[in-house]
């Protein structure tokens, strides 16, 4: 086991968060070193690691060699994963996937199905989907100033 959850706790939007602390020396950490907070021991697998004020809750996981830290979070069921670093205040959520060497950051939100891989770099906006191969890309306009942005069939009223 890399990681182990301390004492130390402290309770965010009706969610009991832990703070990590490293039981080996890795790539991110050396042992001892106590980490960002976590839910549960499920959160943070491999050699990846949490650090600052960075939190990772619900189904989310944190995996292989990657990091979450800053004020960042990771949540629901998303993951980050490979050598991918989530950081500044930037989201990761929903079913979202970050991965490879691919850097979420600044204020990015990444959410919904959003895939993030490779050596892609973001940092500002809102990311909520792929588009694979030549799947079309479909615009409902609702009013003057909102558009539905959607793929596949879909029903709207």
């Amino acid at each position: 086991m890399n990681h182990k959850l301390t004492s130390e706790s402290k309770f965010v939007n009706g969610i009991t968060l832990f703070r990590i602390e490293a039981c080996v020396d890795m790539k991110w950490a050396k042992k001892g070193e106590l980490g960002g907070w976590v839910e549960k021991k499920e959160n943070i697998s491999g050699n990846a690691w949490v650090s600052g004020n960075a939190q990772v809750y619900g189904d989310a996981r944190v995996s292989g060699n990657a990091q979450v830290s800053g004020d960042a979070r990771v949540s629901g069921d998303a993951q980050v994963s490979g050598d991918a670093w989530v950081y500044g205040n930037a989201q990761v959520s929903g079913d979202a996937q970050v991965y490879g060497n691919a850097q979420v950051y600044g204020n990015a939100q990444v959410y919904g199905d959003a895939w993030v891989y490779g050596k892609l770099k973001l940092s500002l906006g809102y990311f909520f989907g792929c588009r694979h191969n030549s799947e079309e890309i479909k615009y409902q306009k609702l009013d003057d100033t909102t558009e539905i942005i959607y793929k596949g069939k879909a029903k709207i009223e």
